[in-house]
């Protein structure tokens, strides 16, 4: 303590400087940016209910923090509550910053994308493509496209479903200067998309004609990089054409780390009957929280079939009939 202070506090009466020592320090309250960093964390992690807890901590601090209420959004749809995700969800859309577009529509589309609402979600899909393609972002608009084309897939519309993948593929072919490899995705996931939406329609024929064509593809020199995406594709054409052991061989060797493709694998187990084996990729469809349409058309699922799994009064096969 230096000179001056020493004779301040000596001024000081007894009485008043026992109650300055022991005053508290004032609380620093929390940061509302820090808490929803948190959440990110928690929610990535699993734990939802922790992650909510944060957001609404930050939004009680600041009720207009837009990240705040995309990540309650979020973590609330993997949670299962859906109507009270898309309300934080559509003040998200209200709060957004410039140039976040595509990450809040896409979230709320992706919202009723778990419920399987291609209708409801459309609206979000074609609003985000309607500005990209204003602002000349053709690359974006296609991938905005060729989403919207897998909403209708997976909720059982494959007629919309063809129209948004051939839409995705008109817009990025009017890029100028696009190099040839980059061309050539493009041609690899309309065939892709075709096999899908072939075997959606019960054309197992036409399936495995487009299948044969990504195939080629695939074969090239140039196309090795893309086989793991064909490995998905013959293992979804297997599963729809009823072919399910076919289905376990291929799809074991696609990404693990993909909800869909866990879950198409569970699916085939369970068809195929082996509930045990099912059980166990619901099960890592669970782990995955991933807010995205990958989890959107799996988690779900995996969440009815594992809480069924689990009750006690379950008969075994009362919900074989429900695998999609």
């Amino acid at each position: 303590m230096s000179l001056r202070m020493r004779r301040a506090v000596s001024l000081l009466a007894p009485g008043l400087l026992i109650a300055a020592l022991a005053a508290p320090a004032r609380a620093v309250p929390p940061d509302p940016e820090a808490l929803v960093t948190q959440g990110r964390k928690l929610s990535l992690a699993g734990n939802q209910d922790g992650a909510l807890a944060l957001y609404r901590q930050a939004l009680a601090l600041r009720p207009s923090l837009f990240d705040a209420h995309l990540g309650a959004g979020i973590a609330l749809d993997l949670k299962g509550d859906y109507a009270e995700a898309r309300t934080h969800l559509a003040k998200a859309i209200e709060l957004a910053p410039p140039g976040t577009s595509d990450l809040v529509l896409g979230a709320m589309g992706v919202s009723y994308a778990f419920q399987a609402d291609a209708k409801d979600a459309a609206v979000y899909y074609e609003r985000l493509f309607d500005e990209q393609v204003k602002q000349g972002n053709l690359a974006g608009a296609a991938a905005t496209a060729n989403a919207l084309g897998r909403v209708y897939l997976e909720s059982g519309i494959p007629d919309q479903a063809a129209t948004w993948y051939q839409r995705g593929y008109d817009t990025a072919m009017k890029q100028t200067g696009m190099p040839a490899r980059e061309a050539a995705v493009w041609d690899f996931r309309l065939k892709h998309a075709a096999a899908r939406i072939a075997v959606r329609r019960g054309d197992v024929s036409a399936a495995e004609r487009d299948l044969a064509a990504v195939k080629a593809i695939v074969d090239r020199p140039d196309g090795a990089d893309q086989k793991p995406d064909y490995f998905y594709l013959e293992g979804y054409v297997d599963f729809y054409a009823g072919r399910y052991r076919q289905a376990i061989a291929v799809l074991e060797q696609a990404s693990q780390k993909d909800p869909f493709l866990v879950c198409l694998l569970a699916q085939s187990w369970e068809k195929a009957g082996d509930r045990a084996k099912a059980l166990e990729y619901y099960r890592k469809v669970l782990a995955i929280n991933s807010h995205d349409i990958q989890n959107a058309f799996a988690r779900p699922l995996a969440t009815k079939k594992v809480a069924a799994s689990e009750d006690p009064v379950h008969h075994p096969h009362r919900h074989h009939h429900h695998v999609r």
